[in-house]
């Protein structure tokens, strides 16, 4: 995992906490990607995918063309633009359970297994799951042993395997 100066990992790597970005190590390279993030501590938070060249330092994500998040306030943005948003009953709240999937056009967001029915797309390239904290946010990532099962054709990150 790549990740900004002040965030801190712990948990082998599972649970975000402090302030800034952590980028992933595996890209999406599959046609159709699920992963979970669970929402353990409430704050400033965001969660979804990014190129390698965004700032991992600058809180939230969003504002350029190289990340695609779902913001704690229920927003997804790409390129400093709102995509879409969550129904306003549906917002995140500590012990729920986000997934994402992504099949290389559209990032799509469950709700403790529930679509959210807010698709959000926009950005180009190779990417990887990200997410972001600030402002006491503590957040699991989880990218097996689901609590949810994946939505039909999706599944857990696939590494490529090296071939000789």
């Amino acid at each position: 995992m790549v990740k900004g100066t002040d965030v801190v990992i712990v948990k082998s790597g599972r649970r975000i906490c402090g302030t800034g970005a952590c980028l992933a190590n595996a890209p999406l390279h599959q046609n159709k990607s699920y992963f979970e993030f669970k929402i353990q501590s409430t704050g400033v938070w965001g969660i979804g995918v990014a190129t390698q060249k965004v700032n991992l330092n600058q809180v939230p994500l969003g504002q350029d063309s190289h990340s695609l998040v779902l913001r704690n306030d229920g927003s997804i943005y790409h390129n400093n633009e709102e995509k879409n948003r969550l129904p306003a009953n549906s917002l995140p709240q500590e012990g729920d359970i986000v997934g994402l999937t992504y099949d290389h056009v559209e990032l799509n967001l469950y709700l403790n297994g529930k679509s959210m029915h807010c698709p959000a797309s926009g950005i180009r390239g190779t990417v990887f799951p990200i997410v972001y904290v600030d402002d006491s946010a503590i957040i699991d990532c989880q990218f097996s042993d689901f609590y949810h099962t994946p939505p039909e054709g999706f599944e857990k990150i696939l590494f490529e395997q090296q071939i000789f």
